[in-house]
């Protein structure tokens, strides 16, 4: 591989995440009321799909909803209902990405083209979730996506406090983990940067965080253990009908305040047992909030040799109880939390025994 080869996956961001859903009103109102994301444009036309852009500083979604049966929204709604269909990257230079990427190995779904003032392609990522290629040929941040046209909103609320996409966390079907994680080192030039294998009773599951080498994209592969009883995760697979993505995390710069304003708009999130608070405050010492003040929101905490990580998962609003979202907050700390990962599937096991979550 030559040096030019491998830089067109340099500088790789996450442009937007599109979103295939059944209700296009409702799936709107889900992010705006609840997570203060605000309309920035929408479909420019009559067209086989209607679709909603949405952003947060630096988050950008894209809701798309199929207007005629036989397109890939459609498809794509007809296996899996509401979920992430795209996670679309963000380069300097699509078209060599594209094919850089299909020399590779990559599946092809779209060439590159040309339209207001953007440039994508497309490739197949994991299952049917795809990857489009996105180069601004102006300003990123003042145009909008081919087909859009941009619509007059109002300013997003601050208190909600959401910044940038943190990580998605992908299940992928047993024993596939590692032709993933082999996917995304010799396509997308990704590096695996964290494995890990989590017991939780008699059930087991299998972590491989890969990223980007801009260190902007980030995919936690999880892959439920066979050998083992079956668990949420495998419900993932079973309901979702076969890999995608489980959950988004967003960063947020004071977690506490963020988590206090989403619950006031609605947004419910995961109970966390007592006794894990009663073990964290033998296990960590917090360099911002109390143990008191993380316990009362629920937050999950936990630490390597770089700092302290905070996070919280939210409560499914999706009909197959399949997609997510997290809330992140990284005091140094750059890991992926794994002790909270035992926390999470313990708690998501917990409340899915009482037949009220994800």
């Amino acid at each position: 591989m030559t040096s030019t080869d491998s830089s067109v996956f340099a500088e790789v961001l996450v442009d937007h995440i599109e979103v295939a859903v059944v209700d296009l009103g409702s799936a709107t109102r889900w992010l705006t009321e609840g997570y203060g994301f605000v309309v920035a444009a929408e479909s420019a036309g009559p067209a086989e799909t209607r679709s909603v852009e949405l952003v947060r500083n630096d988050i950008r979604f894209v809701l798309t909803e199929a207007q005629v049966d036989d397109h890939a929204t459609a498809a794509y709604i007809e296996r899996h209902g509401d979920g992430v269909s795209d996670i679309a990257l963000r380069v300097k230079d699509a078209a060599a990405a594209y094919e850089e990427a299909v020399r590779r190995g990559a599946r092809p779904v779209a060439p590159p083209s040309t339209q207001d003032g953007t440039v994508t392609a497309k490739i197949i990522g994991f299952g049917d979730v795809t990857h489009t290629f996105v180069q601004p040929l102006g300003a990123a941040a003042e145009r909008v996506l081919p087909g859009q046209r941009r619509v007059a909103n109002e300013a997003a609320d601050p208190g909600a406090g959401l910044l940038t996409v943190d990580h998605f966390a992908v299940v992928v079907e047993p024993g596939r983990i590692d032709d993933n994680v082999e996917f995304y080192r010799s396509v997308l030039d990704f590096e695996l940067i964290f494995d890990d294998r989590i017991v939780v009773g008699d059930q087991a599951v299998v972590t491989k965080v890969v990223q980007s080498r801009s260190g902007a994209v980030t995919l936690t592969l999880i892959e439920p253990d066979s050998s083992q009883s079956a668990g949420h995760i495998d419900e993932f697979l079973k309901d979702h009908g076969g890999p995608g993505v489980q959950h988004i995390a967003f960063t947020a710069d004071s977690i506490t305040e963020t988590v206090s304003t989403l619950g006031a708009r609605g947004v419910e999130f995961l109970d966390t047992p007592d006794t894990y608070y009663q073990l964290l405050r033998e296990r960590v010492e917090l360099s911002r909030y109390s143990v008191d003040e993380v316990q009362a929101l629920n937050i999950l905490v936990d630490e390597d040799h770089d700092g302290q990580l905070l996070q919280i998962f939210t409560r499914s609003v999706h009909p197959r109880n399949t997609l997510f979202l997290e809330v992140i907050e990284r005091l140094g700390s750059r890991s992926f939390g794994s002790g909270n990962i035992k926390a999470l599937y313990e708690a998501v096991e917990l409340q899915r025994g009482r037949g009220d979550a994800s």
